[in-house]
């Protein structure tokens, strides 16, 4: 007998399978090992089997290269050219809507300026902005920037926690309940909700890790409203310190972080989640939401905090800091997971992209000599530049390189924000302040071009078993 000519009737059910009562902590624990020895003997999968199919893990071949998933014409990053039809690395660029990354940032450094709402205009709409436009776009952020009536103390204050990016995702969800048309995905109105999200992220960040410090470290609670005639750079300065003061160098460091934060492409991690969610037609604060969770994996958002703790062991366990050998001989331990928290990796070193440099770095490099002269860490700063030297040669000597090795972003944007007295629980959230922009403007791309529902193909290597009654199991 089939589904279909199954009789409409209840089926009566043996009161001896619904009978059940609950257990103490300590079966509670048993079992739950129990299940985990099930579920990983059943989720293992044969790795040679992934070759035989020819997946392509992480969505990348051997070389780096990533599977084509889709268009954009948002940004670019070029890691190497072809030449007779080989594959050749190249020092690494970055294109915003096809101008480079460096121009953008010599070009409002030059002129004295911050830079990160220019680029938000520009991912989001496709060009820069005039002098007028600019101005205007300004304005609508500074409308935006105030969070509703009651947030702070219903959302941010009333569950605090102890993990910001978790807190960011509550409050981004709790949005939801503030708009009145939460659920209409017009571009317009999905561009409101973008540009409010953008401005009161600095809020939010900032007022949940007041919050975190208040209640689980016992710290003074000072909260600060943000100024509307202030870059939102200077804003997260302004609220987060105490007394509200900043530099103008620390400002504008900030602000050229939050630049090339800003967008890394549609095949990042956090990008990618927005487009597949986006593409099934959720609303704007479920989309920025699972992205949020995607950035908050060590393996995405979270490297940077992973390199100042590495240095940090290294200057404990490194008595010369201007010693090659003994760096390289440190770098060694780590490859061989011998130090620090033995993984094997050296943290902010290669990329999933870029081989022979990553350009963020770079730009972020020719900053990082400026802070730490008027901070007076000139001596950390050399041992981030010895590393940033000997490591490629170790891990050449030391592992099988398919592409070069080089510092990435993470490399010098937690060294940079430790120097700006920044707390590490808001190394994550920095970056996703600053990657909302991209991720608004793939939201947007992916709804302006009305794709399919992105729905990748799994092969089952299951075998088929029949069903067994309980009584003969």
């Amino acid at each position: 007998m089939n589904n279909a000519q199954m009789p409409d009737r209840q089926i009566p059910v043996s009161d001896e399978l619904t009978t059940v009562s609950a257990l103490s902590d300590t079966e509670l624990n048993e079992k739950i090992s129990e299940y985990s020895g099930y579920a990983v003997e059943c989720s293992k999968i044969d790795t040679e089997l992934y070759t035989k199919y020819e997946v392509k893990r992480g969505l990348r071949d051997i070389s780096g290269k990533g599977v084509l998933a889709g268009l954009t014409e948002i940004s670019e990053i070029l890691s190497y050219v072809i030449e007779d039809g080989d594959l050749v690395p190249c020092d690494g660029k970055l294109f915003y809507r096809g101008i480079d990354v460096r121009d953008i940032v010599k070009g409002f450094v030059g002129e004295k300026r911050f830079g990160f709402e220019e680029v938000c205009f520009l991912l989001m709409f496709g060009h820069l902005p005039t002098t007028a436009e600019l101005d205007s776009f300004k304005q609508v952020i500074a409308s935006f920037i105030s969070l509703p009536d009651e947030f702070l103390r219903d959302t941010i204050m009333s569950a605090p926690s102890r993990d910001m990016m978790n807190s960011l995702a509550t409050s981004v969800l709790t949005l939801y309940t503030y708009d009145d048309r939460p659920e209409d995905i017009s571009i317009p109105n999905v561009i409101r909700q973008c540009l409010s999200l953008i401005a009161r992220f600095p809020s939010m960040m900032v007022y949940g890790f007041q919050s975190y410090a208040y209640y689980y470290k016992k710290q003074s609670l000072i909260i600060h409203a943000p100024r509307p005639d202030y870059s939102l750079a200077q804003n997260i300065l302004y609220m987060l310190r105490p007394d509200s003061t900043f530099t103008s160098l620390e400002a504008m460091i900030l602000d050229v972080a939050l630049v090339l934060h800003a967008e890394h492409g549609g095949g990042n991690n956090s990008t990618f989640t927005n487009h597949v969610v986006t593409s099934s037609g959720t609303d704007t604060y479920s989309a920025m939401v699972a992205s949020l969770c995607s950035l908050k994996g060590p393996r995405h958002g979270g490297a940077n905090i992973k390199v100042v703790k590495m240095f940090d062991d290294m200057e404990q366990n490194i008595s010369d800091w201007t010693d090659d050998d003994e760096i390289h001989a440190y770098i060694k331990k780590l490859l061989n997971k011998e130090a620090f928290d033995r993984s094997g990796l050296v943290y902010g070193m290669g990329h999933a992209v870029y081989s022979l440099s990553d350009p963020r770095a770079l730009i972020l490099r020719s900053f990082t000599d400026r802070l730490a002269e008027e901070k007076g860490s000139e001596k950390e700063y050399g041992l981030y530049k010895k590393v940033e030297r000997i490591a490629p040669q170790v891990i050449g000597e030391t592992r099988k390189i398919y592409k070069g090795v080089s510092a990435n972003i993470d490399f010098y944007s937690g060294f940079l924000y430790r120097m700006l007295n920044l707390p590490e629980e808001l190394y994550t959230p920095l970056f996703a302040a600053a990657r909302l922009a991209g991720w608004s403007a793939h939201r947007i791309e992916e709804l302006a071009n009305n794709g399919k529902i992105i729905r990748p193909a799994y092969k089952s290597v299951a075998k088929n078993a029949p069903y067994v009654p309980l009584s003969e199991r």
